[in-house]
């Protein structure tokens, strides 16, 4: 971990640094491009090449047809309360079809339409994630889209494979990495072609999302996890530590970063990093993890919300005596977490909000996994010859502005013709 402080020499220079924007790797870049031509051309022949050389499984099947064991009571318990949390979140905020009369009296609004066909990327890996099928699932389910398809790596687990389906997927295809992204994006004759992709994946998965765009649209593009906590002299220390370290035990790539006035917090933090590290099942995986961690003593408070908005973290945990006189100030942030009893595994897989966030900084301009990113909008537009009329002259100027001499007959024709009736 590294350990900061204002006074230190290259404190400056980190401080900028927090401030980044995402960018592909070149040869990641290079490699994607290369994998997606191929199951371009090769279709469900290249799904199964792809699949044993990278995920070393042959697949017997692409779809998974059958339906999947159900889980110990507990877990069905746990997956059933999460997936409640969630739809009821989506529902307060879908989308509704609105119409207004605009300054002339013309009919305008908006028609919203879900997606009837979407694909969502769940990793699988050392971790199946089932808090991801539940959080992007979900929202598509509750948007009212008719074909959800599912892809994540094989070997499928089964409680993972379960909750996809609770979620409401109507396809399941055992399918990982990049070529799971071009099956969505191009179809096969096993996986038909989708309108939208979701979800999070690893940096091949979210640069085989940013080089299919256009081919489908895309939700964002998520990168490796990330926590950023902002603690002052009354935080504690264990929770401060915990946040961290669950932070870090998703991989090697995930950050996790302190920000406090405050020394003597800085420091008890470190100690509970290591004490708690020992007990914990991932630790391999945290060492690698921890090397991205830093534990840093600010200026202020206002430095450190400063920087934090600068870092755009994917989740940000206000861990203060009043997290509420601080909230307005995070302008930049995927989520935040506000005191220390709302732990950021909360929002991971229970609190309601999709935990598929902005990462890399990229929560400067784009906002979490939302409902309304199901649905597609249509703009309605409806004049009449009386509200058209009005408007006759405005037209007919803005065709001279451009030059664009037709713009302006084919309004002016509309009233010779009533005329001559």
């Amino acid at each position: 971990m590294q350990m900061m402080s204002f006074s230190d020499a290259g404190y400056s220079r980190w401080v900028k640094q927090m401030d980044r924007v995402a960018s592909p790797d070149p040869r990641v870049e290079e490699t994607v491009a290369a994998l997606l031509a191929e199951v371009k051309q090769g279709g469900d022949a290249s799904l199964r090449k792809l699949t044993l050389r990278f995920d070393k499984v042959k697949l017997k099947a692409i779809r998974l047809d059958e339906c999947p064991q159900t889980p110990p009571t507990s877990v069905v318990s746990a997956l059933t309360c999460a997936k409640e949390n969630i739809r009821r979140f989506s529902k307060g905020r879908m989308p509704k079809s609105w119409r207004m009369k605009n300054t002339e009296g013309a009919a305008v609004g908006e028609n919203f339409f879900p997606f009837e066909r979407v694909g969502i990327y769940v990793p699988g890996g050392s971790a199946p994630l089932v808090s991801t099928a539940l959080m992007t699932v979900t929202l598509a389910a509750a948007a009212g889209c008719t074909e959800i398809a599912v892809v994540t790596p094989p070997p499928v687990d089964p409680v993972l494979h379960y909750a996809i389906m609770l979620a409401g997927a109507t396809e399941v295809y055992a399918l990982g990495g990049v070529q799971a992204v071009g099956a969505l994006a191009f179809g096969t004759k096993s996986v038909k072609r989708v309108q939208k992709i979701f979800g999070p994946g690893n940096a091949f998965v979210t640069e085989a999302k940013r080089q299919v765009m256009g081919h489908v649209a895309i939700d964002q593009l998520p990168g490796p996890s990330e926590a950023l906590i902002i603690a002052d002299s009354e935080a504690t220390p264990a929770f401060i530590a915990a946040d961290m370290l669950a932070q870090a035990e998703h991989g090697a790539g995930s950050v996790a970063v302190l920000l406090t006035p405050s020394r003597k917090i800085r420091d008890a933090v470190k100690k509970e990093i290591d004490r708690q590290s020992a007990g914990l099942s991932r630790s391999s995986i945290l060492a690698r993890s921890l090397i991205n961690a830093a534990l840093v003593q600010t200026r202020s408070m206002e430095e450190a919300v400063e920087i934090a908005n600068a870092f755009a973290p994917e989740h940000l945990s206000l861990q203060v005596a009043n997290p509420k006189k601080w909230l307005p100030s995070i302008r930049s942030a995927g989520a935040v977490f506000l005191g220390g009893f709302s732990p950021v595994a909360a929002g991971d897989f229970v609190a309601g909000p999709s935990h598929t966030l902005p990462t890399g900084g990229a929560a400067k301009s784009f906002s979490g996994l939302t409902v309304d990113q199901f649905f597609r909008r249509t703009s309605v537009i409806e004049y009449s010859r009386r509200s058209l009329e009005k408007v006759r002259g405005t037209i007919a100027a803005f065709s001279e502005m451009e030059k664009l001499d037709a713009h302006g007959r084919s309004v002016h024709i509309r009233f010779e013709e009533v005329s001559r009736t």
